[in-house]
């Protein structure tokens, strides 16, 4: 008897390591064979493909494939050993069902857009079907439904060890399949066949951490999913160069089954913002070095002049002119007397690039991966605080502008939007989360799962700011953004945090409340171990300038350093983090990711910063100023002209991509 259209469980334990799966079948492959089409819709704009879960069928899709709109056709998958392929073995390996869909849709004629979608152990196949489609332009967009990351242990038993009764009482506790189904004893039978048989091919899989698809990643958890939780699913980010997402359903581990009007909405959203995008690029791509320089010079020839100025180096000045005095002040002042930041400026000053001709570097690659995510740009946006004193849009302009640059933003712990309604400005867009660690320990552990269930796919501590700096320009116009109430949004919108307040609180106990737990002045090591054991994300610390430190960021959990000197808004008369950069990097070694922060304006400041041994930099100043002098548009305006200088200051270098930059594209006084 084959498998009814109704869920059933898959318990699984993905883990470990493995090589890329097996391509599509290299013979021919008939698409019928493995697809299913229940509700043909030849003019729809995009397909979806979707994955069964583990002793499921195609059919199971019969409900959200009625209830997709017209312009998206849905196609099962239909794995083998069951229904019409009852008489072919099942797959032995979750890499045989990747590669024969693969092969299937490969075989087909159709250049309709292609979504995939699985669910639960069809999450993992859709997975690694999307890594096998990538040398054939791969999905716009991969979704997966009530599953963990592949490289999670999901820690279950294996099913060949479970009594048949047992078995049965773990899928009614699950839900998903009606009650006469499970007491009739020949469906019974044959759903606990395909899931013993499923479940093998489940155990057998491998993939290890930080292998990625070029795609964005939508997870749908459903709110009461016993199997699952938001934390749990913050791993998904690591298997992605395109960013990762949570967005929540209702329901338990079947509702994207069970409520398919409530499912189709989502993803829906999705594949049509999709394919709007890919229609407003459609155009064919200008060259990457020429693009803003032949846009702007179109523009001049029209009589029309930049809305800011080309030169990062003079936005302050720019902005001093529009911004609140008292903002600016905030925003561009120092510690003291302003050395250490006038070192951090000196220090890019004073290294000098070396030109090399005829190198062929017509397009220079400015990707980099880190923590197993390619990103287009070494430049992330530096945690800048309580940015709604420069704009009224504040975090939430920025991150759009950033995402439409492609460069990831990192969303400090005091800001003037919360990170909920940062992840949701950003999309599917990377991005990162800084964490002041509060001395209220529970608060903290709350903001590190907001970050998480919100999809920011790494956790920056910053550690050079236990201490508020002196900073005379603050301190002249006694003026502090968070003492107002702009920049603790994180704190007085966490449930924690609110629980620490009477009942009757208003805004200014909320205030005295934030600035007594926002930092902790006791911090040790100790505590970021603390920390690591807190969350499975990447964490960085930030603040780093002596090379021991770095070696103790790494011996207590850390997996990258930050060297910075906080834009030298902390210690007057600091050595530069430029200058620190080198040892810090010999400290560590050469597989650690390093950034680097503070004096950075142009690209190339950023290509000298690799040149000393950073992987990528974090860009601060600049980028609040443009928000200050025309909001999104002048965060989009200030990160196009950072990127055009770099990927000009590497094809002048003679560099074609990162990994040619090093010390010998610096004068070192001997050019012989």
């Amino acid at each position: 008897m084959g498998m009814t259209n109704t869920p059933t469980a898959d318990p699984v334990s993905p883990g470990g390591r493995a090589a890329r799966p097996a391509g599509p079948a290299s013979g021919p492959v008939d698409p019928s064979r493995w697809l299913r089409t229940y509700h043909p819709r030849g003019s729809a704009a995009a397909r979806l493909v979707c994955f069964p879960h583990a002793g499921g069928a195609a059919n199971a899709f019969v409900a959200l494939s009625a209830a997709l709109p017209e312009d998206v056709e849905l196609l099962a998958v239909q794995y083998p050993g069951r229904q019409d392929r009852r008489g072919e073995p099942c797959a032995q390996d979750l890499s045989e069902l990747a590669a024969g869909v693969a092969g299937a849709l490969t075989a087909s004629p159709d250049d309709r857009p292609l979504f995939l979608l699985g669910h639960s152990m069809g999450a993992l196949v859709a997975f690694e079907t999307a890594r096998l489609l990538e040398g054939h332009g791969g999905p716009a967009r991969l979704f997966v439904s009530a599953a963990r990351p592949p490289a999670q242990d999901w820690q279950e038993p294996d099913l060949a060890l479970v009594g048949d009764g047992e078995l049965i009482a773990g899928l009614r506790r699950l839900g998903g399949i009606p009650e006469p189904l499970l007491a009739d004893p020949e469906i019974a039978a044959e759903i606990l066949r395909l899931l013993r048989a499923d479940h093998r091919a489940l155990l057998r899989h491998r993939c290890a951490r930080g292998t990625a698809v070029a795609a964005p990643v939508t997870v749908l958890l459903a709110s009461a999913d016993p199997k699952n939780s938001p934390a749990q699913m913050a791993d998904w980010g690591g298997h992605t160069t395109r960013g990762h997402e949570v967005v929540s359903l209702s329901g338990g581990h079947f509702a994207l089954l069970e409520r398919p009007a409530e499912s189709a909405v989502p993803l829906t959203e999705r594949i049509r913002g999709d394919l709007a995008r890919a229609e407003a690029s459609g155009a064919p791509a200008p060259e990457p070095l020429a693009d803003l320089v032949r846009e702007l010079m179109m523009e001049g020839l029209a009589g029309r002049a930049p809305r800011l100025t080309t030169d990062l180096t003079a936005l302050e000045a720019a902005a001093g002119r529009v911004m609140a005095p008292e903002a600016f002040a905030y925003v561009s002042g120092t510690a003291g007397s302003g050395a250490t930041g006038r070192a951090g400026r000196a220090a890019f000053e004073a290294l000098r690039l070396v030109p090399r001709m005829l190198r062929g570097t017509r397009r220079a690659d400015t990707s980099v991966t880190l923590f197993g995510q390619r990103l287009p740009v070494p430049v992330l946006l530096a945690p800048l605080a309580a940015q709604q004193v420069a704009h009224p849009e504040g975090e939430s302009a920025t991150v759009r502008a950033a995402a439409a640059t492609g460069v990831p933003m990192v969303l400090s712990t005091f800001a003037s939007r919360t990170l909920e309604e940062v992840a949701e400005a950003a999309g599917g867009h990377p991005r990162w989360f800084q964490l002041y660690l509060p001395s209220d320990r529970a608060v903290g552990a709350s903001l590190v799962r907001r970050a998480e269930a919100s999809g920011y796919g790494a956790i920056v501590v910053t550690v050079d700011a236990t201490h508020l700096g002196f900073r005379p320009a603050e301190l002249d116009s006694g003026y502090s953004p968070f003492l107002r109430g702009t920049g603790i949004a994180n704190f007085t919108s966490d449930p924690v945090f609110r629980a620490g307040l009477p009942a009757d609180a208003d805004a200014t106990q909320a205030v005295l409340r934030w600035a007594q737990i926002s930092t902790d002045p006791t911090l040790t090591w100790e505590d970021l171990a603390w920390l690591r054991g807190l969350t499975r994300l990447p964490l960085l610390v930030k603040g780093i300038l002596h090379p021991d430190d770095a070696r103790l960021a790494l011996e207590h959990g850390a997996d990258g350093v930050v060297v910075s000197t906080h834009g030298g808004r902390q210690l007057d008369g600091s050595v530069s983090a430029l200058e620190s950069l080198p040892a810090v990097r010999a400290a560590v070694g050469s597989d650690v990711p390093v950034l680097m922060d503070s004096g950075i304006r142009t690209g190339s400041d950023v290509l000298k910063a690799v040149a000393l041994g950073a992987d990528a930099v974090l860009y601060g100043r600049p980028y609040v100023y443009g928000l200050g002098l025309d909001g999104g548009r002048g965060v989009e305006h200030v990160l196009r002209c950072l990127l055009t200088d770099l990927a000009l200051a590497l094809a002048l270098t003679g560099c074609a991509s990162l990994a040619d930059v090093g010390p010998h594209v610096l004068a070192n006084g001997d050019l012989r």
